[in-house]
């Protein structure tokens, strides 16, 4: 083989692309979190051991939960504070709107009547 795959840098230069691939991560971190059992119901079982303390109503919201998971996330993919602090904001909101895009009920209108 020409190149070596296994030895590639795993992060692409690109940085439109790093924020994608993070986001993606992000959103499924927090959804798996927030909103799954998890495999052999482990994070249900972590959830109902949280309870409804700070931690189990974290748990319980995605949108919360997405500011607490994008923070770490958010220093793959910036290059100081300043940007830390808007790629941390950029990957929740990303998060959300893939959550609310996904989420959504299908929306089924009735076709207008014919005309004769």
């Amino acid at each position: 083989m020409p190149q070596d795959l296994w030895h590639q840098d795993l992060w692409p230069q690109d940085l439109w692309f790093r924020l994608l691939l993070v986001a993606l991560a992000v959103w499924r971190v927090t959804h798996l979190l927030a909103a799954e059992d998890g495999p052999w119901d482990l994070v249900a079982r972590l959830r109902a051991r949280l309870g409804e303390g700070l931690l189990g109503r974290l748990m319980d919201c995605f949108y919360c939960l997405s500011l607490w998971i994008s923070a770490p996330a958010a220093l793959i993919t910036a290059s100081g504070p300043q940007a830390w602090l808007v790629h941390w904001l950029a990957l929740s909101a990303a998060a959300c709107l893939l959550e609310r895009w996904g989420s959504a009920e299908p929306v089924i209108h009735a076709l207008p009547a014919a005309e004769p």
